[in-house]
């Protein structure tokens, strides 16, 4: 049974999703302030999936997420947020959040979420292989196949692919993308080109690049990969 830590201080809330989230098979622990969850993460190692609620008595979950990646803790992260809160989740994901989930929501969108963060954590990549249904990347030979035919690349289309499979499932901000994919690399890339680039990723991979179906923009953060 996976174990989630769920920061929140919504009383109702809490016990809606302990209740919901239990009977799909989790294994939940609460915390109603920041000093609460530090004392639980302290405690117990144990943990699959953080879920943080921005707005806390006592703090916020993106200072606590800029805390924990600043230690090392690498556990999978999604805010829950008000949609008055949604632009100030932009630093949580860009300090090293995963996610995010707009209140109200539904579960079954929240369980998918967290179900879809827990996959990417445990995958490994094997063989020097990246694959999203019937994409294939081969790390080695700097190779990729779409349904078994070749495509071609430019050496920065693909390297954003490769970024954006390795991340499969995570929100990825345009400054993420940026500071990730480019540094080290001697190419400076504004912000127009990368759309550029995103567009001709959609155009050699997505069936409708005008409706993609897994290069998808989130509106006012980023983008992300759907498997």
């Amino acid at each position: 049974m996976q174990k989630l830590l769920l920061l929140e201080d919504d009383i109702s809330l809490i016990d809606g999703l302990t209740y919901s989230l239990r009977k799909n098979g989790f294994e939940i622990e609460v915390a109603r302030t920041i000093k609460e969850a530090e004392k639980l993460v302290i405690e117990n190692t144990g943990f699959d999936l953080f879920l943080f609620d921005v707005t806390l008595p006592d703090g916020n979950g993106i200072t606590l997420c800029e805390k924990l990646r600043g230690s090392g803790n690498q556990i999978p992260i999604i805010f829950l947020t008000a949609s008055d809160e949604e632009t100030s989740v932009i630093r949580g994901l860009d300090c090293g959040g995963d996610d995010y989930i707009t209140k109200p929501f539904k579960l079954g969108e929240l369980c998918s979420r967290i179900r879809a963060l827990l996959r990417r954590s445990n995958r490994e990549i094997t063989g020097d292989i990246l694959q999203s249904g019937d994409l294939l990347i081969n790390l080695v030979e700097g190779k990729v196949s779409l349904g078994g035919e070749p495509l071609e690349f430019t050496g920065a289309e693909y390297r954003l692919l490769c970024l954006f499979l390795k991340n499969s499932g995570r929100v990825l901000t345009r400054n993420t993308i940026l500071d990730r994919l480019w540094d080290g690399s001697g190419s400076f890339v504004d912000d127009n080109t990368l759309s550029v680039y995103i567009h001709r990723l959609r155009e050699k991979l997505e069936k409708n690049p005008s409706k993609p179906e897994h290069l998808k923009t989130i509106r006012g953060f980023g983008y992300q990969w759907k498997e």
